[in-house]
């Protein structure tokens, strides 16, 4: 090691030491953001996805993808909130009306007032936090505009960059510190399981180059050697988007019992190349450099007739508390399966209890090496008959997730309570509620509409969410419909056939709208006196 290197490596960990210094008083500011109408709490929202941006770029209108957390300005119910919330490009004034106009009980006017949006005005490929921390001047405003001993910062994942915004404003940051995103990725996760005795598929350490993982394919099938498929992933993968499969049939010749080691190994490596990639345009060429960057392993492929695929949800509190707070069923698409498209909520009532257990396990074993805010657990789960299901934990998502903005949506809209005993959902009124969510319904027949349009057709079929019968959908991604024809939904109901029901109603009256060669409802936009990006009064 260099002394450059030593010099580089203390400054880190004088940075990280000072980082958590900081965080520790998140505290009293946290749970003031919680309480209704008690104090003053600043918000802070930086919803960058700093991510390995080749990774994010296999997702179709990934730079929109900063609008999900746009479910916090439902925080703004809260009468004593205020929030920044800070994009890479402004955001279409009649998406930001359409999430205040939701707000119960709180004039519009009075949610605006508390509310200041700003954007780098860069569109590039890179970290929305790396952006704000090349401006200067930015950093400055929003250090002005926020009341430095009340505010805290909400991400979607927590990285150096980050951790250098937090102390640059000198504002705690309410997520994991950097060093432990270790334990997000796909090896820290296994290693996580191990250590709380979670069951989960058999698979190999991290590698860094083809070879090696050709050697560990090769282990991994002489361990099992009825395997069909191995799970090639990278290590900081998303959604699914970093998955391959290996098809070992073709490999017969070359199984366990026919063939040495070394043989097996160099025919596991020559057919990387014919690896099915989960995400479009994906080809051996640019995975193989990931591989070099990211690192890989390989998992065992989980074979099952009837299978699903839920995930159990939670936070660990400023304070060490581990709380679940929802479990799901994630539906999944891509040519195996490994991609997330949405969810249902709750997961089967024939295992999401066991699902909490083995959530509030992990998220224990997290909480004691420091995480912080939200973590998810995904799981296959297989029926084997006779009321007994095969539950394996496949990853930890330490970060926000896919769906993190589903369930607070329903939680800030209704301010209702997740029971462990049952893991349903309760309004205040004492209703279940239930929904269906998606990151991903895409369809070419919607590319050109834009947000105004999207406004039009929302009120004239009342599409919306209704406070009083806290039913109905709720939109998002909505910057991604006139370019890539993406929207995402959460549409709530008080049954799950209902909540499917406005699920397809939704879908049903955008197909009709956008294959009629005239639109007679999108004509005019109803939104022709924007309010100005910069207003934030107080």
């Amino acid at each position: 090691m260099t002394g450059e290197d030593i010099s580089q490596n203390t400054g880190q960990l004088a940075e990280i030491g000072q980082f958590r210094r900081l965080q520790s008083t998140l505290g009293e500011r946290w749970k003031a953001s919680e309480i209704f109408d008690n104090s003053e709490t600043d918000i802070l929202i930086i919803p960058s996805l700093s991510i390995d941006q080749r990774e994010l770029e296999k997702i179709q209108g990934c730079e929109h993808y900063e609008e999900r957390l746009l479910f916090s300005l439902i925080r703004l119910r809260n009468p004593r909130n205020r929030l920044i919330y800070v994009t890479s490009m402004p955001i279409h004034p009649s998406i930001i009306d359409y999430y205040l106009q939701l707000l119960p009980g709180i004039p519009f006017s009075h949610a605006r007032h508390r509310l200041l949006m700003l954007s780098t005005y860069d569109s590039s490929l890179k970290p929305l936090s790396q952006k704000i921390l090349e401006r200067p001047r930015l950093i400055e405003r929003i250090r002005q505009a926020l009341h430095i001993d009340k505010a805290f910062i909400s991400c979607y994942n927590s990285t150096f960059w980050e951790a250098k915004l937090s102390l640059k404003l000198n504002i705690p940051l309410y997520a994991a510190a950097p060093d432990l995103q270790i334990w997000g990725t796909k090896s820290g996760s296994r290693e996580i399981f191990a250590q709380t005795g979670v069951p989960h598929p058999d698979g190999s350490k991290l590698v860094w180059n083809a070879k090696d993982l050709a050697r560990e394919a090769a282990n991994l099938w002489e361990r099992q050697p009825h395997l069909k498929k191995i799970v090639i992933k990278l290590n900081q993968g998303i959604s699914g988007e970093g998955n391959a499969i290996l098809n070992l049939l073709p490999l017969t010749d070359f199984a366990p019992g026919k063939t040495n080691h070394v043989e097996r190994s160099q025919a596991i490596e020559k057919s990387f190349v014919n690896l099915r990639f989960q995400a479009q345009k994906e080809n051996w060429k640019t995975f193989s450099q990931l591989i070099l960057e990211l690192g890989a392993i390989a998992e065992s492929f989980i074979e099952g007739e009837i299978k699903y695929s839920p995930s159990v949800q939670g936070r660990i509190t400023p304070d060490g508390t581990v709380e679940i707070l929802s479990t799901h069923d994630q539906i999944l698409g891509g040519p195996d399966g490994q991609i997330y498209l949405g969810c249902r909520f709750p997961a089967n009532e024939n295992y999401r209890v066991e699902l909490q257990d083995i959530g509030l396990a992990v998220g224990k074993k997290l909480a004691e090496k420091g995480a912080l805010e939200r973590f998810g657990v995904d799981f296959v789960v297989v029926d084997q008959g006779n009321g007994k299901w095969d539950i394996q934990a496949i990853e930890i998502n330490l970060r926000k997730g896919g769906t993190t903005h589903p369930f607070m949506t329903l939680k800030l809209l209704t301010n209702g309570s997740y029971d462990l005993s049952t893991g349903l959902f309760y309004s205040q009124q004492g209703k279940p509620k239930y929904y269906v969510a998606t990151d991903n319904l895409q369809k070419d027949s919607y590319r050109g509409l834009l947000p105004s349009d999207l406004m039009d057709i929302i009120a004239h079929h009342r599409l919306h969410f209704e406070s009083g019968t806290e039913t109905g959908t709720v939109f998002h991604l909505m910057g991604c419909i006139s370019q890539f024809g993406k929207l995402g939904l959460t549409s709530i109901g008080n049954s799950p056939e209902q909540a499917e029901q406005i699920h397809n109603q939704v879908i049903h009256v955008l197909d009709q709208e956008t294959n009629n060669e005239i639109n007679h409802y999108s004509l005019f936009s109803n939104y022709a006196f924007p309010i100005a990006e910069d207003t934030f009064g107080y």
